[in-house]
């Protein structure tokens, strides 16, 4: 029975329930020659009539009322679900997983959460943090977020933030005793706290100036991959600390903790939300995406608005 066809069923039960060929052809948005054909081919292959039928009257045969009473509930519970899934096409609904890096959750992404949970009441977002690069793909996520020189050539990316930059911190104690650094090389006659991402790797301190790029290697004294961890040695008074300018800017303006090299911390891209398809992309991440222009263009009128007072780099 592998070469049976679901619409063939599908065509039994609506002569069936019809009792009657033309009804049921419309039924089915067919012929009724194509739908008796239809009715041949399957008492064919069962080597059974199914029903007795007049130019007056079409009748369920014995093995035609069996077949019915097995299979009408299953095909009803089948088109059911195939409207259900339809469905889909116009309300949001389910799950929405992302994969992010930790830093792009949190000053990027979670501002987004509530307010987008609350305009799509139906989708249940799952958001997995995760330094190391995945294959979104293999991993069951609908969507990752990573930065631009990371992204691979055949996902579709779209910007998600405004550009961020970095910045290097101590606290106003340590700057007081140990001096400040004039140039990114002098940093390496400090302790410095490092962070080791999800494989093992520790990135250089990345710094640029005029066109001028310059990495350097600091002196790994404090290692973490949480940045709780690392910030709480910064404020402590440990050494310098190179993160993402949003983890420390309230406290820079509050002067617990002291920014230094600034004019070599340029800004740089915001990270990218991306996914392997532009074809049927599932309903709820076709709202998260259509979520996050809106909430870009929110975020360039408030900063056209009111100007950034944050220092220059």
């Amino acid at each position: 029975m592998s070469d049976l066809d679901l619409r063939d069923l599908d065509a039994f039960v609506a002569i069936a329930r019809t009792r009657n060929f033309r009804r049921a052809a419309l039924h089915q948005d067919v012929s009724v020659s194509s739908l008796s054909q239809r009715l041949r081919g399957l008492e064919e292959r069962l080597g059974v009539r199914l029903f007795n039928r007049t130019t007056r009257s079409v009748a369920l045969t014995e093995a035609g009322e069996l077949l019915l009473s097995r299979i009408g509930p299953a095909m009803h519970a089948v088109n059911g679900a195939f409207d259900e899934v339809r469905g889909l096409r116009g309300v949001p609904s389910g799950r929405l997983r992302i994969n992010a890096p930790p830093p792009a959750i949190d000053l990027v992404l979670a501002p987004m959460v509530a307010p987008f949970l609350a305009a799509f009441p139906k989708v249940d977002l799952e958001v997995i943090g995760q330094s190391s690069f995945v294959d979104i793909v293999a991993e069951g996520y609908d969507a990752g977020v990573r930065y631009g020189e990371h992204l691979a050539q055949d996902m579709i990316a779209v910007a998600l933030g405004s550009p961020q930059r970095y910045a290097v911190v101590a606290s106003p104690d340590y700057i007081a005793r140990h001096g400040r650094p004039k140039h990114p090389k002098d940093v390496l006659e400090h302790p410095c706290i490092r962070v080791r991402f999800g494989r093992g790797t520790m990135l250089d301190w990345e710094f640029e100036k005029a066109g001028r790029a310059v990495n350097v290697s600091p002196p790994a004294k404090l290692i973490v991959n949480y940045p709780g961890a690392a910030y709480r040695a910064a404020r402590d008074g440990f050494g310098f600390w190179l993160t993402f300018e949003g983890y420390v800017r309230e406290d820079i303006k509050a002067g617990s903790l002291v920014s230094v090299l600034d004019d070599w911390c340029a800004p740089f891209p915001g990270p990218f939300l991306y996914y392997p398809s532009r074809r049927q992309i599932p309903p709820a991440l076709a709202a998260f995406i259509a979520f996050v222009g809106e909430w870009r263009k929110r975020e360039r009128k408030t900063s056209a608005v009111v100007p950034d007072k944050r220092r220059s780099p």
